[in-house]
Formats: structure tokens, C-alpha cells, sequence
């Protein structure tokens, strides 16, 4: 029994060390990046089926850091994008070291929790999921537990959430009930956004061009999925794109 007990309370005690590890800023990253690629390993879409059902984590996002990546969105959901809280432990064990973003629908304290522990340095916040309380309470938590906050919103409706203390803004692109991309959203928001901020533009960007337009306007972060997963060499197709971006 008290041999059981030990193992208990080791295994507590190392949950808590890694809770309380540092990680790598997301926001900083973004901020020291001259492209602020976030390079999202994402195996499915609920509009769209499969997108690389035999992608695996252990392989994906750390090619994507050899790339040129500055960062990594890894989607755990499971029910809509086939994902897992275990692809982000994956990725670490295999070597990924940048910034990694833990892309759910977090309506919880448990989740929250479960990003800190599987070696997440971020988690996403949907305005259209919760209550402004909600995401201001999840946000003092994340905070509470080393983990930044990257803050998502889809329309005008949601930007009195920008006002709260969060590490990074993001603006989707693609209507959550529609699934309609369009990235004229980002630019029409980007003057409504809170000056000072680190902005995010996700979703339907797939022309390096974009990019440099939407730096222009004040975006330092840009979430891109489909366009590399759906390569056949996703770090290749990574690769080419950032020697775009600054040609």
C-alpha cells in the first residue's frame, strides 16, 4: 500500500514540475520573427474530411522547425480534426523546441490543465465558445500555469474580448458556421484591433504575398494548416514559402 502511495505522490510531483516548467513564448517569438510563421499540424477538417490521415506528430511539426517554422499549432481535438493531447507530448519527445500552440475547444479547467502537461506553451480561446467571464477566468489560469493565451475572434461583435489580458489576438478568417474563408476579415479588423497587441491572421492564407500585406496593416503571426499538410512534403512546401514571403 504505502508503495503505491509513492508512486502516487512521485508522479504528482512530477506532473507539478512540468506544469510549472518553463516554456517557450509563443509572443516573443512572434514578436523576434521576420515571417511569424505558425506551421499547424492538422490531419483533419470537419468541412473537408482527411487532409493526411498517416500524418504523424512525431514527424510533421519537427520538419516543420527544420523548415524554418516560428512557431507550431498542433490540433487536439479528436471528434472533429482527429487529433490528441498525446500529438504535442509526441512532438517534443521527437525534438521540437519552438513555441507550441494547443488548439482545441477549450471550455475548461481540465483542458487547460491537460496543455500545460502535455508540453503545450499557448492555448487557443474562441470568443464564439465561451462567455466573456469564461475566457477571462481561463485566461488567469493559463497565466497561473505559465501557459500564454492566444485570443480568437471572428467578427465585430467579439472585440470587446480583446480587452482583456490576453498574450496574443487572432482573427479567423473562416465563419465557424459557414466554414466560408475569407481573408479580407483580418484586414477589415485589423484597424478595430487594440494597438501594441501581437496580431494573428488564421485561416485560408496561402499566397506568400498575403503575408507581407497583412504585416503592413500590423499582423506579426500567421496560422497556416491546409496549404502545408496538404503537400507531399509539408516541410518542402514550408520552405518554399518563406523564401517567398521575402522575395
Amino acid at each position: 500500500m504505502n508503495d503505491i502511495l509513492d508512486d502516487i505522490i512521485a508522479h504528482k510531483r512530477l506532473e507539478l514540475q512540468r506544469l510549472r516548467a518553463k516554456k517557450p513564448s509563443l509572443r516573443e517569438a512572434l514578436l523576434g520573427s521576420s515571417t511569424g510563421i505558425i506551421a499547424e499540424f492538422k490531419r483533419r477538417s470537419p468541412s473537408k474530411g482527411w487532409i493526411k490521415e498517416e500524418g504523424r506528430a512525431g514527424e510533421i511539426p519537427l520538419v516543420y522547425q527544420e523548415a524554418g517554422a516560428t512557431a507550431v499549432s498542433i490540433l487536439t481535438d479528436q471528434e472533429f480534426f482527429g487529433g490528441d493531447d498525446h500529438f504535442i507530448t509526441e512532438a517534443r519527445t521527437a525534438g521540437v523546441s519552438l513555441p507550441i500552440l494547443y488548439k482545441n475547444f477549450v471550455i475548461d479547467d481540465f483542458q487547460v490543465y491537460e496543455a500545460a502537461l502535455c508540453g503545450a506553451s499557448a492555448l487557443l480561446l474562441i470568443a464564439a465558445c465561451l462567455s466573456i467571464e469564461e475566457c477571462e477566468r481561463l485566461t488567469q489560469l493559463a497565466h497561473s500555469i505559465g501557459l500564454e493565451v492566444l485570443l480568437e475572434i471572428h467578427s465585430t461583435s467579439e472585440l470587446v474580448y480583446t480587452e482583456l489580458d490576453v498574450d496574443c489576438i487572432g482573427v479567423n478568417n473562416r465563419n465557424l458556421g459557414t466554414f466560408h474563408t475569407d481573408i479580407q476579415n483580418s484586414f477589415q479588423l485589423a484597424s478595430l484591433l487594440p494597438e501594441g497587441r501581437v496580431l494573428v491572421s488564421e485561416s485560408g492564407i496561402s499566397n506568400p504575398a498575403v503575408i507581407r500585406d497583412l504585416r503592413a496593416v500590423g499582423y506579426r503571426g500567421f496560422l497556416i494548416g491546409e496549404a502545408f499538410m496538404r503537400a507531399e512534403n509539408p516541410g518542402q512546401a514550408l520552405k518554399a514559402f518563406i523564401k517567398a514571403v521575402g522575395q
